[in-house]
């Protein structure tokens, strides 16, 4: 319901709305560094009243996530789907071996942040959503396609391991990221590759 408090998402997973619903363009923040780097400039903004439903190509789990005034939140590429207005979306590039060793260039990071007040933000994940919070200093390894979302508080490092099969000679790369606590990360059960994907 879009009556109290407008949403803006990415235009391609509109599903339906109600009528009186309007719809219309938001700019983003940094314009001219998100055009430099292929992003959109521009997302979809929904007042209104009535209600707006959200659909991603592919089966799995939207996950709402309330989000307190002044928290923060890094996400996966490609899982954003739609957040109130008082949230601020901003990005960065991620550089690192993964990357290296696959021939890829970095990935994205969304980093969304509610300013004065609270606010919701809604990802889509392949499969099932599942929610591990981390201890201070306790530490997770997710395989690179898994994760969603962590919080700003928790570290992220890229950790490859070398493996020699001994068969034919052939060795191949597993490539994790471990996130270190305290706070949330956010795996899913199921992922899709993509060519930016670390």
């Amino acid at each position: 319901d879009v009556s109290a408090t407008p949403v803006f998402f990415e235009h391609h997973i509109l599903l339906w709305k109600h009528p009186p619903v309007t719809i219309g363009l938001k700019s983003m923040k940094g314009a001219l560094k998100r055009m430099m780097a292929g992003m959109q400039i521009f997302v979809t903004e929904a007042s209104g009243p009535g209600q707006i439903a959200f659909s991603r190509d592919g089966a799995g789990h939207i996950a709402p996530i309330h989000m307190t005034a002044g928290s923060e939140l890094q996400v996966r590429e490609h899982q954003f789907l739609a957040a109130t207005a008082n949230i601020d979306y901003t990005f960065e590039r991620v550089k690192g071996a993964a990357n290296m060793l696959g021939g890829g260039s970095g990935f994205f990071i969304d980093r969304f942040r509610a300013g004065g007040s609270d606010g919701v933000l809604w990802l889509h994940g392949y499969g099932n959503v599942f929610e591990k919070t981390l201890e201070p200093g306790e530490a997770i390894d997710v395989e690179s396609g898994g994760w969603i979302y962590r919080d700003d508080a928790v570290a992220m490092q890229q950790t490859v391991y070398g493996l020699k099969t001994g068969l034919f000679g052939g060795s191949g790369n597993l490539v994790f990221n471990r996130f270190t606590g305290p706070g949330r990360v956010g795996i899913q059960s199921a992922y899709v590759h993509l060519p930016t994907d670390n």
